[in-house]
């Protein structure tokens, strides 16, 4: 879920903190994965929610984003055109549909956060599904590149610094600047923000202890939002289509590891030449 309100704390975990974050990230990983292999024409979002709900459950979590005030669903399910926040509905999707879905688990107090954006092709117009799956591939791309600069950074705004450069080297669509990641651990949002483009500042070291979530989200046109009438759901003014990835991520002592990947994020980071250590 992108950053709304921010809980100020300490942005550095202990050693045995950062362990306690290992369940509630894979709890996370295993509610995507559930909703990430349902997804085909006809499946509805809430139908996506009910599988997440299960398996955050099923390993003795608890859907985080059920906890924020007035959301009563395991997933936020953001389709076509609407960015963050979306409501999962009953309505089914349709081939040629785009659909980021977020997801978060609390497990004995501390939070997991990460999101996918799957396409459904459409055999009927292959042109548009083919500019659907390249947004959907620069976005992946975007995050795995914050990842990875963050792998290698010593301060936490080369990651935004990096994600920019990375969409505007790949295509001309736009980075959102008013949805961002954050710092996560006992909160799922807290300090620091995590920016996906270049600002002022160095922003904090990075240094064993930092967890935060890596949250591009990158639009197919124009950068501004609009909120719907349901006050959660927010879409592109434009109409166009959005796509969104995230994963949290912890500094270690000994390297990176990202909680909400199953295998710590070592096939996303490969190509950059750089090995996830678990955490010890």
């Amino acid at each position: 879920m992108a950053r709304r309100g921010i809980l100020k704390r300490s942005i550095y975990k202990s050693p045995a903190q950062l362990r306690l974050m290992i369940e509630p990230g894979l709890a996370t990983a295993a509610a995507l994965a559930a909703a990430r292999a349902a997804i085909r024409p006809g499946v509805t979002p809430l139908e996506l929610d009910a599988l997440a709900e299960a398996a955050i459950r099923n390993l003795g979590g608890e859907p985080n984003f059920m906890l924020e005030p007035g959301y009563r669903h395991t997933i936020c399910a953001n389709v076509n055109s609407d960015v963050v926040h979306a409501i999962p509905t009953d309505k089914p999707l349709e081939p040629g549909d785009i659909i980021a879905v977020d997801a978060g688990a609390i497990l004995n107090g501390w939070n997991g956060d990460a999101a996918f954006t799957a396409v459904v092709p459409n055999p009927a117009d292959p042109e548009r599904t083919a500019q659907l799956e390249k947004l959907d591939r620069v976005t992946e791309l975007a995050m795995w590149t914050g990842i990875a600069t963050l792998a290698r950074a010593k301060y936490l705004n080369e990651v935004g610094e990096a994600i920019e450069r990375c969409v505007h080297r790949e295509s001309d669509f736009g980075v959102l600047e008013d949805y961002i990641g954050h710092g996560i651990g006992r909160s799922m949002h807290e300090d620091p923000p995590v920016f996906n483009y270049a600002v002022r500042g160095r922003g904090p070291e990075v240094k064993p202890g930092l967890v935060v979530a890596i949250e591009p989200i990158i639009s197919e046109g124009k950068i501004e939002t609009v909120i719907q009438d349901d006050g959660w759901t927010v879409s592109m003014a434009d109409g166009r289509a959005s796509a969104q990835w995230e994963h949290s991520v912890a500094v270690h002592a000994d390297g990176i590891w990202v909680l909400t990947a199953e295998d710590g994020g070592a096939a996303g980071l490969a190509p950059f030449g750089i090995t996830p250590v678990p955490i010890p």
